[in-house]
């Protein structure tokens, strides 16, 4: 279905991965019409390729972006602060599958924790109550590995490293994981052929992406316009403060100007406030949703590092599932350990050329040489945990660097808060254990990532005056404006975020629908 551009009934969504994506299926499959804005390209299982640096330049966001503060990335990739897609399906091409609920007290993380000095901690405005019949929605959509009677994936060498190591230093809950990754042929996809290639896009279609899922299905309502190659510049309003249509550069560089209902952004946590604050007016000097000013503020990308080990024996860690286990039992709030929240241990396996680039970067020499030549005998992990949000780390707009569409690009500004620092270092020590205990010849810790799970930004709150949209993602200022990806995340918990996003936006497909159908927006 193609809509026209003075068309004003649809809704407009930006961005088509986890959140964009599945809230446009849901809203298309209630009725509802929608124009889906997808700044990337169209890729498919057969286009994947199996090469770590050919997918990266087919699916990586390399936009230029900046960065600044005292973290690693800003150090090692002072481009590239973020490990995102810029294709349809957004992120969900490039994740590894794992698929945890968030915690009761992690949905109270200000109640759970108290004041954190130097942390801007807030309860969410949502329950794990509230939030589980979505959850579970969820789980079925995705075919979640563990839940709805559905197996889980047989463990690889990684896994069977990690599982002797975690077993022999007492660890309880260490297991192949709850993954979107067929472990059996389902919803007319095969079952995971432990190609190892997660990162670079499924070929077989096992993984869950919004690309083969949800978006077809939403297609096949007739109820959708999707519209690749579109960069949205800035979200327009009327003169008493509603959104009513969305400024974007189509496929073809010509500007376009979609008049909306409802507009829903889903750019992720850099993007989404970004165009919020490109979005500026004379209305909303500060940017749009933006009167608490919150946007951009409290950004969170999770407290990560990784330990890989050599042994005496191959363990090809690249076979099989990349994100092949994991051990859950850090992940729980004991202060005792000298921070706050937790973490979990998950396995994590990069091809040679990557292992080059993120080991050690810049690194050089024997011991360099000494890894690479042990790759083959290599297994590895990757630290997950709960960061502090802070004002401080933030999305702004860059002073003077410019897009190719002539707008500010966005800077990434990230310090580790001590507690951050603190969880990171008892990791690598229960990380490096893990591994000694399975008879490991040398550990390595690996410094962070560009960052993955990028949260916060646009975060919900209770009140106007502390966050930028409410329970359902509608912003306090704007009520047919919504924010439908990972900026919601009032605090960011230890577990990957992606079931969550697709939680909160089933949620907010029936509150949508529902105030769409009242006529409330």
């Amino acid at each position: 279905m193609k809509y026209d551009l003075n068309d004003s009934s649809p809704v407009v969504i930006i961005g088509s991965g986890a959140g964009g994506g599945t809230l446009a299926n849901e809203l298309c499959q209630k009725g509802v019409k929608v124009v889906l804005l997808e700044a990337g390209e169209r890729q498919s299982t057969k286009k994947f390729v199996n090469d770590e640096w050919a997918s990266f330049t087919q699916l990586a966001w390399l936009d230029n972006r900046s960065t600044s503060g005292g973290w690693q990335v800003s150090k090692d990739f002072p481009n590239l602060p973020a490990w995102i897609c810029k294709t349809v399906g957004g992120s969900t091409a490039h994740w590894a599958g794992a698929s945890l609920r968030i915690r009761d007290y992690e949905f109270k993380a200000l109640s759970t924790y108290g004041k954190v000095e130097g942390a801007n901690l807030l309860d969410w405005p949502i329950t794990l109550k509230e939030l589980e019949p979505y959850y579970a929605k969820a789980e079925s959509k995705m075919g979640v590995t563990r839940t709805n009677g559905i197996p889980g994936l047989p463990g690889n060498n990684n896994f069977k490293v990690m599982y002797e190591g975690a077993k022999k230093l007492g660890y309880k809950d260490c297991h192949t994981g709850r993954m979107a990754i067929n472990s059996r042929p389902r919803d007319g996809r095969g079952s995971c052929q432990q190609l190892g290639f997660c990162f670079q896009g499924c070929k077989m279609g096992a993984k869950w992406s919004t690309l083969y899922t949800e978006i077809p299905a939403a297609e096949a309502t007739g109820n959708l316009d999707l519209r690749t190659g579109s960069h949205v510049m800035k979200v327009h309003h009327s003169k008493d403060g509603k959104v009513d249509g969305v400024l974007y550069t189509d496929s073809e560089g010509n500007t376009q100007l979609q008049k909306a209902r409802v507009v829903c952004i889903a750019g992720n946590s850099i993007e989404s406030p970004r165009l919020l604050l490109n979005s500026a007016s004379g209305l909303f000097s500060d940017g749009l949703a933006n009167s608490s000013g919150q946007v951009g503020k409290n950004y969170m990308r999770h407290m990560t590092g990784s330990v890989y080990a050599t042994f005496d024996k191959p363990v090809h860690m690249w076979r099989g599932t990349t994100m092949a286990g994991i051990i859950t039992d850090e992940s729980k709030h004991d202060p005792s350990r000298g921070f706050v929240g937790g973490y979990e241990m998950e396995t994590l396996s990069l091809g040679l050329p990557f292992m080059a680039a993120f080991l050690e970067p810049g690194s050089w020499g024997e011991d360099f040489t000494e890894a690479m030549d042990n790759y083959k005998n290599m297994a590895g992990m990757w630290l997950v945990g709960e960061d502090m949000p802070q004002e401080s780390n933030r999305i702004t707009l860059h002073p003077t660097d410019k897009d190719q569409y002539g707008l500010p690009v966005p800077n990434v500004h990230f310090d580790d808060h001590k507690n951050d620092i603190a969880m990171r270092e008892h990791a690598y020590q229960q990380g490096t254990k893990v591994y000694e205990a399975s008879g490991a010849k040398k550990v390595y810790r690996t410094p962070p990532y560009p960052s993955t799970h990028n949260l916060g930004t646009c975060r919900m709150s209770a009140k106007p005056e502390d966050g930028v949209c409410n329970k359902y993602g509608q912003t306090h200022d704007i009520e047919n404006l919504f924010i439908s990806d990972g900026s919601q995340f009032t605090t960011g918990a230890a577990e990957n975020p992606t079931l969550t996003i697709v939680s909160l936006a089933i949620r907010q497909a029936e509150y949508i629908a529902k105030q769409l159908s009242s006529k409330a927006i």
